[in-house]
């Protein structure tokens, strides 16, 4: 008789195997697997993309229309795909004309269309060399369009890079292109950018009485916001002449929220050169009211301050005309002062640099300046100041204001 024992034993060995293989197989498959996904995962392109940049979104709306851009020299977008680097970007009124689009002129800002015009200097009409299109100041006799020069224009693009302080001139632009569509029922495309200075929202509200092209509405200095959803709240608080509303289109921003890195290709303005001078603008911004000089005439704008008449110290510099500012404060003198270089990233509006300026300045030397107030929003910095405040004290005295700012802000966001 034959012993079946061994056969057995020799097919159970081979049917565990066999089971081995598979197992083994299976997982080695699911492990691939799960390899592609995390490669697809980590192609996936997650980078910011501006409203300009989103071409599909806004095509169709444009298509046989006559348009007018407002724009300047951060209207750009990326070129074939790469990431924008310097002379790597395409300006938007260039893409519009690739795709089809009948642009008939542009309206440019403070700074003017290439963003050479110094702070306040008056900007001219012109023409603009590559394309021919006619380039209308709005900022030298007229900050509104005129419906002359809104004659026969079917849809207005706004499309601006904003850092998002109540003192920089681009939101109050909008404000006029939005009240001058709105009266001649144009249609308006904000092309929303990102706001580096979104992370956090400080300072004193504006009272109304002080309402200036450096601040035309209760917000406060930093409103945490893009222009798209600053361009919503003005229409939807009806803070356009007379409570008109215009017929607003924001073309979204993609992979964005508010507490996203931001890193901008080009200067939104000749003296913010970098993200270090951005983040102090909102606290160094006041120094525009006084007789302080705050790195303008130097290579490290918004990044310093000082005066001829501060004590000595181991930091000083001189400021001289160059790009950024024909005409400097301290021109041609030994200013002493102080380097923020090195300071860390800000999420508030510091005012210990004000307030020691302040203390550092001779009664016999001037501080204020007569647009102090206007920056400020209000009467009682300057007050607080001369009455020798902490900044704590006068950090406290926002409080209120800006709780019931937050929640007329919150209607209007678009990111999170």
């Amino acid at each position: 008789m034959i012993d079946f024992k061994p056969f057995k034993s020799t097919y159970l060995i081979l049917f565990l195997l066999l089971n081995f293989q598979l197992i083994s197989c299976a997982q080695k498959t699911q492990n691939q697997s799960s390899e592609f996904q995390i490669q697809n995962s980590e192609k996936e392109d997650v980078s910011i993309k501006t409203g300009a940049e989103r071409t599909d979104a806004y095509v169709k709306i444009l298509k046989g229309k006559k348009v007018a851009v407002v724009g300047n020299q951060t209207s750009i977008i990326e070129k074939r795909g790469k990431k924008i680097e310097k002379g790597d970007f395409t300006h938007i009124v260039d893409s519009l004309i690739s795709l089809g689009i009948n642009v008939k002129k542009v309206f440019a800002p403070e700074h003017g269309f290439r963003g050479e015009a110094d702070a306040a200097e008056l900007v001219k009409d012109g023409k603009d060399t590559k394309t021919g299109l006619p380039i209308i100041s709005l900022y030298g006799k007229n900050k509104k369009p005129t419906a002359a020069q809104l004659e026969n224009i079917d849809v207005v693009i706004f499309d601006i890079q904003d850092v998002g302080v109540r003192f920089y001139t681009y939101i109050s632009t909008l404000h006029y292109v939005l009240e001058a569509c709105a009266a001649l029922n144009i249609p308006v495309l904000i092309f929303d950018r990102p706001n580096p200075n979104a992370h956090y929202v400080d300072g004193p509200v504006l009272e109304m009485e002080h309402s200036s092209f450096v601040g035309k509405h209760p917000v406060p200095v930093v409103y945490g916001m893009t222009v798209g959803e600053y361009g919503q709240m003005i229409n939807g608080e009806k803070w356009l002449k007379n409570g008109i509303k215009c017929d607003l289109t924001v073309i979204p921003l993609k992979n964005y929220t508010h507490t996203s890195d931001v890193h901008l290709a080009v200067r939104p303005s000749p003296n913010l050169p970098n993200d270090k001078s951005i983040n102090l603008y909102p606290s160094l911004g006041f120094f525009e009211g006084t007789t302080i000089n705050a790195g303008r005439g130097t290579e490290f704008q918004f990044q310093r301050y000082g005066a001829s008449f501060f004590p000595k110290s181991d930091f000083n510099y001189t400021p001289k005309p160059n790009f950024g500012s024909k005409y400097p404060k301290e021109n041609g003198k030994l200013c002493y002062g102080v380097d923020l270089q090195n300071e860390k990233k800000l999420d508030k509006i510091d005012l210990q640099w004000l307030l020691d300026a302040y203390q550092k300045t001779p009664k016999t030397e001037k501080f204020f300046g007569s647009t102090f107030t206007i920056h400020a929003g209000n009467t009682k910095l300057q007050q607080q100041i001369e009455q020798g405040l902490s900044q704590e004290k006068i950090r406290e005295s926002w409080q209120k204001d800006l709780e019931a700012f937050k929640k007329v802000r919150a209607k209007y966001l678009i990111y999170e």
